[in-house]
């Protein structure tokens, strides 16, 4: 939006445009090295133990060798990842005003059949240099991952792509579940629902437990694929989840869906269409 070389002066551009003079100047400095150590660490922590927060990682980490490490420090880097501790919290923050939160449809609702439910979640992705993020959109039910999408940051646009992709490629479900992340009480987000006559189901603030399924999906990704490698760049990474991806659809068996794959589950529970007279 900026022109530096536009014969308007940068500070009437920035006025126009309502934007801090301050920020025409701001270089953004890269993560370092020792930074993205401590991040995928931090990463791997939290799939083992999710009900750590910034003290008990603080810790860890200095007793892993980061011995300067402090608290303040870890709790910017998971704000960064985009993670916090699951435990049940009181509420402390209100949403914001112009984002809406819709209550929780799931609680002693029987979800057996494909289509019923779908859920999403965004997860923190290391890389050999950087990190990317994952978000996903699975049917709850089946396990089936409908959609995916990998970004370099965490606005709405990338969520709001998988969904527009799943509902393209696999109809509308009955109800949407996701928690109160701004990415999914986003107009942009919420309004694909609302169109669609999508019923809108948000997890209870802290209550991690409300979209267990997509968290369980993580730990897969993660133990399966991601940690496994580390992707030279976001395009190697979208490659190899992809297949990634295709294996858990359609060879990776699962114990609670009796030894089948979410394919076989998801074509066997779609309910049929009526035949047209």
């Amino acid at each position: 939006m900026i022109d530096r070389a536009h014969q308007l002066p940068l500070t009437r551009q920035s006025s126009i445009l309502e934007l801090s003079r301050s920020s025409l100047y701001y270089e953004a400095v890269p993560v370092s090295d020792r930074d993205l150590e401590m991040m995928r660490l931090i990463d791997e922590l939290h799939m083992k133990y999710p009900f750590w927060g910034s003290r008990s990682l603080r810790d860890e980490l200095r007793g892993r060798g980061y011995s300067n490490v402090g608290r303040g420090h870890v709790s910017a880097l998971m704000k960064r990842m985009g993670i916090q501790a699951l435990y049940k919290k009181p509420r402390l923050s209100n949403p914001h005003l112009e984002h809406k939160i819709y209550p929780y449809l799931l609680r002693g609702l029987e979800i057996t059949r494909a289509n019923h439910v779908w859920a999403t979640d965004i997860t923190y992705l290391p890389m050999a240099k950087g990190f990317c993020y994952l978000v996903a959109v699975m049917d709850w039910a089946t396990r089936k991952v409908l959609a995916w999408r990998l970004s370099n940051t965490l606005d709405a646009s990338f969520c709001v792509d998988a969904l527009e992709e799943a509902i393209a490629r696999y109809g509308t479900p009955e109800i949407f579940n996701t928690d109160q992340g701004s990415q999914f009480t986003s107009e942009d987000f919420t309004g694909i629902l609302i169109n669609n006559g999508i019923k809108i189901s948000m997890d209870g603030k802290g209550r991690w437990r409300d979209n267990v399924f997509v968290e369980r999906l993580w730990k897969s990704v993660k133990y399966e694929e991601v940690y496994l490698k580390a992707y030279g760049s976001i395009a190697e990474a979208r490659t190899e989840l992809g297949r990634y991806f295709e294996f858990y659809n359609q060879r990776r068996r699962h114990q609670g869906l009796d030894r089948k794959t979410p394919d076989e589950v998801y074509k066997a529970t779609l309910p049929k269409r009526p035949v047209a007279a």
